[in-house]
């Protein structure tokens, strides 16, 4: 049994989760993935750890059990009601070498640094450079991350800090909610990178990689998600079922220069593809094709890109060359991360 395992065993995971005081916790995320990432962050006994993203408790439960009683675990969220019942829970449970404290995560937190490992349950808009420097040489950081300006195309990332400079040693397949600068009670729509959105009738929302392009009413934005919601032309996907993994990851990497659009115009059902101010075409998780029309300039090129990501043979998504390119997002400084055939 590994080491992850071995301490799962050992932390009440229904304590945390679903804790009798407090009650179920929303903000949580799946054990399953919870457990992948610490493997890949591969904690030691002694180690000091920090997490973003403190949720019920429970990652952070077992990053005390992993580093031990004389390692040192700190956990940083947004929203302080999270953070002081996680606190309370660890307490509870004789847990002395974890703190959590209520933070703007992408900050890290200098006062417990540095870290041995980081490893993050939401996604930052680029890697941090208080990350990096937070990071002891040779250390490790595990983290969702954007491979486009546009919200859900992520990859889970292995990262190692040599020298102060970031390395990507593996990418996988992941996705977490997008870091915010206050606590959030709705997840309807995207915190980040969303151009338009309406609340009446129903939610919707369009996100379009070429927003700098756009007129400061978001005219063109507004335009494209009207055109996709009552579109002049719908069809299904002519191939097999999608691989929405592989396919999101083959745009993300190969579109992002090409006026990329995510929209979500149903509930929990996504659609990528493209637009400009006077097309729209996207595909949708189910294999909905919806455009403004049959002869759709930006239908015609999705219909390109999908037949070039069948050509590829629907490529997985920890088969690319990961890149970190220096960049900027808002407040926050760091590395981009991008992938390459």
């Amino acid at each position: 049994m590994n080491a992850v395992a071995t301490a799962a065993g050992r932390v009440p995971e229904q304590h945390y989760t679903h804790h009798e005081a407090r009650g179920e916790t929303v903000h949580r995320t799946n054990p399953v993935f919870i457990h992948r990432e610490l493997e890949a962050l591969d904690v030691r006994k002694g180690m000091k750890v920090a997490e973003v993203g403190t949720g019920s408790g429970l990652s952070g439960g077992l990053l005390a059990e992993l580093v031990g009683p004389v390692g040192q675990v700190t956990s940083l969220d947004i929203d302080p009601y999270l953070t002081r019942w996680a606190n309370h829970i660890h307490a509870e449970r004789g847990m002395e070498n974890i703190r959590c404290f209520a933070a703007d995560g992408t900050a890290g937190y200098p006062d417990r640094a540095p870290y041995d490992r980081l490893v993050a349950w939401c996604t930052p808009p680029l890697l941090p450079t208080a990350w990096v420097n937070q990071v002891t040489d040779g250390g490790l950081i595990v983290a969702t991350l954007p491979i486009a300006p546009v919200p859900n195309l992520t990859v889970g990332a292995v990262i190692r800090v040599r020298n102060g400079q970031p390395q990507v040693e593996s990418v996988f397949p992941g996705s977490y909610i997008e870091t915010g600068t206050s606590p959030r009670s709705d997840f309807s729509v995207p915190a980040r990178w969303v151009d338009w959105e309406n609340r009446v009738p129903a939610t919707s929302w369009i996100s379009i990689a070429w927003r700098n392009q756009d007129d400061w009413r978001n005219s063109g934005a507004r335009a494209a998600l009207e055109r996709l919601r009552e579109p002049g032309h719908t069809e299904p996907y002519a191939g097999k079922e999608l691989d929405w993994a592989s396919l999101r990851t083959y745009l993300a990497a190969t579109a992002t220069g090409h006026r990329l659009t995510m929209t979500e115009m149903r509930p929990n059902v996504l659609g990528l593809g493209r637009s400009t101010g006077d097309s729209a075409a996207v595909i949708e998780q189910d294999g909905t094709l919806r455009a403004d029309a049959p002869d759709s300039a930006s239908l015609n090129v999705l219909r390109g890109w999908l037949a070039a990501w069948e050509e590829a043979g629907r490529p997985a998504p920890d088969t690319y060359t990961p890149a970190l390119v220096p960049d900027a997002e808002g407040s926050v400084t760091g590395w981009s991360l991008r992938l390459t055939q």
